[in-house]
């Protein structure tokens, strides 16, 4: 490697101003990489900006770009990672996150290793926003290479998002070919993104370590999009990112076909799932399911090629004061929880 690899980091900030000195100096305080920081302030408002100003007048690295016109999360977003990158990596994240010490160089090792690596992630640490950052893992990390179509299939399998933004690094050459965020998927942006990525090379997963933290609090935009009915519109963006991938490189991939009646399965059977487990728990709410079910309906068709279709109808037959109760569900319910364990260990130690 000659040199120090080079970051490019945009950090899109409206009204996050509060947040901003943790998140730039994670980024600053990165050590064996040369980094700049461009925070882009999309019409705050509320003094956010001049957090900014006082970042970028004590570090030269840091550089603010002011909207006078609010443009939204999604061409924000375009703007952080296509007009301004010009070094080897770029890395989008948001004012209310951070990354841990050695984040960047880890995945330079990574990249440098294996020059068909276009992304590479870790793992994100849930953070209440709380000083101090609460302890992470940071090294050595263990690389984890991924197929890109492979680790696309994964994600049209489980019909989930499995890397965080503030961890995910992408080659600066690899995104500005692959293009900007898709206001179409207002919600799962950053889903459609990492798939659309995979299909220009592998991707990468340091295993092992902690690569950012992620904020919650009560103005986090996540926090904002919280599951509502259901969750039905978590399934609806989550079957979009996909639908969208596949109108935009549907002839990168012979098994495009394969591929949506997949996604569709998927999420189909995560929504009847949702109102097995409201029966489970006896929190049944009949709207709620109803929208679940009709979502399933409208993106599968038959509903009776499904597995939890069968088990749904016995639950509803019981109804939710007996279905909690009965041996055969109980025994569903907790495969469920196995299922999901093992998902999440596998999750930690690959990243898929």
């Amino acid at each position: 490697m000659l040199g120090l690899p080079t970051f490019d980091v945009a950090i899109p900030c409206y009204r996050y101003g509060a947040m901003l000195p943790t998140a730039v100096r994670s980024v600053l305080d990165q050590e064996g990489v040369e980094v700049r920081v461009r925070i882009i302030d999309d019409a705050s408002g509320d003094g956010s900006a001049d957090v900014a100003r006082e970042l970028a007048a004590a570090d030269p690295r840091v550089e603010v770009v002011e909207h006078a016109e609010n443009k939204g999360h999604i061409a924000t977003f375009t703007e952080g990672v296509i007009d301004f990158p010009t070094g080897d990596y770029t890395l989008l994240m948001s004012a209310d996150d951070a990354l841990t010490p050695g984040a960047l160089r880890r995945a330079a090792d990574l990249f440098h290793e294996r020059p068909d690596v276009v992304l590479v992630y870790g793992n994100a640490i849930d953070w209440d926003g709380s000083d101090p950052l609460p302890p992470a893992r940071t090294g050595p990390a263990r690389h984890v290479v991924h197929d890109g179509r492979e680790w696309l299939r994964r994600r049209f399998a489980i019909g989930a998002n499995c890397a965080a933004s503030p961890a995910v690094i992408t080659r600066t050459e690899t995104q500005q070919k692959a293009g900007g965020y898709d206001a179409k998927c207002l919600h799962t942006s950053d889903f459609e993104m990492w798939m659309r990525l995979s299909l220009y090379g592998s991707v990468g997963f340091l295993a092992d370590v902690d690569q950012a933290y992620c904020r919650g609090h009560g103005e986090n935009m996540s926090v904002q999009y919280e599951e509502r009915d259901g969750g039905v519109g978590d399934l609806r963006m989550r079957l979009l990112a996909c639908t969208v991938l596949l109108e935009k490189a549907g002839d990168m991939l012979p098994d495009a076909d394969k591929l949506d009646r997949t996604v569709r399965r998927r999420l189909a059977a995560d929504a009847l799932q949702r109102v097995s487990r409201s029966y489970d728990k006896g929190t049944a709410v009949e709207e709620a399911n109803a929208q679940l079910v009709a979502f399933a309906r409208e993106t599968v068709g038959d509903l009776a090629s499904l597995p939890e279709w069968h088990t749904l109808k016995l639950r509803e037959r019981l109804g939710p004061k007996v279905a909690h109760a009965v041996s055969p569900l109980v025994v569903t319910a907790a495969g469920r929880r196995v299922r999901q364990i093992w998902r999440d260990r596998r999750l930690d130690r690959a990243g898929v």
